[in-house]
């Protein structure tokens, strides 16, 4: 894997992860202030931006690496999204997610694997 390559992937994890964490964020303003208000609607249009990059990111990481290859990473982003949504969304961690985030985790490294 060429130095390119491996920023490729970071940059599409990283648009995945924002995605989902801006889609979360624009979900708990339409509850409280109205789907309607300027902010969730700004929230909302970056976060489907963010993840159109992520998707056209990953059309074209499937073009260059097998499936195989590219799923771990992905798969991996489980663990930064459960971080990142406990400090920036400030959503509680319990024992049994983490545990199940980690047994989710390991399932994708052995799938790899084989």
């Amino acid at each position: 894997m060429t130095p390119w390559s491996l920023a490729i992937i970071l940059i599409w994890m990283a648009t995945f992860v924002s995605g989902q964490l801006l889609f979360k964020r624009a979900m708990e303003s339409a509850r409280a202030i109205g789907f309607r208000k300027p902010k969730t609607i700004s929230i909302l249009s970056v976060g489907i931006l963010v993840m159109t990059m992520s998707f056209c990111l990953n059309l074209g990481l499937l073009q260059h690496f097998d499936l195989s290859y590219i799923y771990p990473f992905q798969g991996s982003s489980i663990i930064i999204i459960t971080l990142l949504a406990a400090i920036i969304l400030k959503e509680r961690l319990t024992a049994r997610l983490v545990i199940g985030t980690l047994v989710i985790t390991a399932g994708v490294v052995l799938v790899s694997m084989s």
